[in-house]
C-alpha cells in the first residue's frame, strides 16, 4: 500500500533521512522546510530514492499565519494522510534568564506551535486512516533539561505532554501517536564542535526506528522511541 506521508522540517538531517526512508519504500511524500532552494534539491534526491511523488512547500512553520496556508495547500494535495512527522524545530543555547528577549517564545512557536497546529489542522484526514500515525520529534531534552539550553528543553518538555495527550486523543479514531526522543545526532545542529562523528548517531538510524514504528501491526504503538548514542549522552 502506498501511503500519504507529510514531513516538515525535512530538506536535512533527521527530517530529510525520515523522508528518504519513507521513499524507499515507494510512499507517496509532501515535504516542508523553510529554505526553498534545500527543498529542491531535497525532492529531486526523494524522487531518485523511489518516492512514487514528491510535493515540497516552503514554509516557516514558527509562524501560525504561514502555518495556516500550509495546511490548506498539504489539504489540496492529499485527502488522507497516514503518517504526519512533525520535524520541525530549533535549537537555540543560553541560558532562560540571560537569553536575548524573544527568544523562549521563538523556540515554542517552532518546536511546539508548529507541531500543535499542523496535527490539528491535519487531524480529520487522519481519523479512520488504516496505520494513521503520527510522530512528534522529541529529544532526549525532553526528559532532561540543559542548563545551557534552558528555553529549548521548556520547549521539547511541552512537546513530549503535546505528545502523551494527543496519544489519549487518538485512541478512539485509530491514530498512533509516538514520541521520538533522539540524543545528540550528527546534524547541522553539532556543526563546528570538536567531537569525532563516532561520538553522534546518524540520521539514519532514526529514521530506521521511526519506519519501525510504523510498520509494525496496527493494533500496536510504540509510544515513547528513545535513541542514545552508544557512549552516552553529550
Amino acid at each position: 500500500m502506498n501511503c500519504n506521508v507529510v514531513v516538515t522540517g525535512a530538506s536535512r538531517g533527521i527530517g530529510f533521512a525520515v523522508a528518504k526512508r519513507f521513499a524507499s519504500e515507494g510512499h507517496h511524500l509532501l515535504i516542508i522546510a523553510r529554505n526553498a532552494g534545500d527543498l529542491d534539491k531535497a525532492k529531486a534526491a526523494l524522487e531518485q530514492a523511489g518516492a512514487a511523488s514528491v510535493k515540497a512547500i516552503a514554509a516557516d512553520l514558527s509562524s501560525p499565519q504561514a502555518i495556516a496556508v500550509c495546511v490548506d495547500q498539504v489539504l489540496a494535495h492529499f485527502a488522507q494522510i497516514h503518517v504526519l512527522v512533525n520535524n520541525a524545530g530549533l535549537f537555540l543555547g543560553g541560558t532562560m534568564m540571560e537569553e536575548e528577549a524573544g527568544q523562549f517564545q521563538h523556540l515554542i512557536n517552532t518546536n511546539v506551535i508548529s507541531a500543535y497546529e499542523m496535527t490539528r489542522g491535519l487531524w480529520s484526514c487522519m481519523k479512520g486512516v488504516n496505520k494513521a500515525h503520527v510522530f512528534n520529534m522529541c529529544s532526549i531534552a525532553s526528559i532532561t533539561a540543559y542548563a545551557a539550553g534552558g528555553s529549548y528543553s521548556v520547549a521539547k518538555f511541552a512537546l513530549m505532554g503535546f505528545s502523551k495527550s494527543l496519544r489519549l486523543e487518538g485512541m478512539p479514531h485509530g491514530i498512533r501517536v509516538s514520541a521520538v526522543l533522539p540524543g545528540a545526532t550528527l546534524t547541522d545542529s553539532w556543526a563546528g564542535v570538536d567531537l569525532p562523528p563516532s561520538r553522534f548517531m546518524d540520521p539514519n538510524d532514526v529514521a530506521e526506528a521511526i519506519f519501525t514504528a510504523f510498520s509494525i501491526n496496527e493494533h500496536t504503538v510504540m509510544e515513547e522511541v528513545l535513541l542514545r548514542p552508544i557512549l552516552g549522552d553529550i
